[in-house]
């Protein structure tokens, strides 16, 4: 079973992408930032994590999963 899925924009993990609160509508967690430091929406988007981009990990619990061969 996979780890992340791929929502046509990024991968999101799985796990995470459930513990999000869905009922907040998404003008309330998106929009122009009020600070200089961007924070993403979608804590759960996955990051690659090496060179070749065969490897993903979750920047909110950690878990890694391998696309490659």
């Amino acid at each position: 079973m996979r780890k992340f899925k791929n929502e046509g924009f990024g991968w999101i993990c799985v796990g995470c992408s459930v513990d999000e609160d869905s009922s907040r509508s998404r003008l309330l967690v998106e929009g122009e930032a009020e600070e200089k430091r961007v924070v993403l929406s979608e804590q759960a988007l996955a990051k690659w994590s090496n060179r070749e981009k065969t490897d993903l990990v979750c920047p909110k619990c950690g878990v890694e999963e391998s696309l490659g061969d």
